[in-house]
């Protein structure tokens, strides 16, 4: 997911789902770096999601 900024900026967040009905469970991660596109912060968010799906 990105956010864009009022100064053209962007912002990064992901989230992960595991589980299903009321066991679920959403994480969701937002991220301190600024981007200057979308393109990068989805490319970043995309990376960060799948480095912490791997890792658990």
């Amino acid at each position: 997911m990105i956010k864009p900024h009022a100064d053209g900026g962007f912002s990064a967040a992901v989230s992960i789902r595991s589980g299903r009905g009321m066991a679920s469970h959403d994480r969701v991660m937002r991220f301190v770096p600024r981007f200057d596109s979308q393109g990068a912060a989805l490319r970043y968010a995309k990376a960060e999601g799948l480095a912490w799906v791997q890792a658990h």
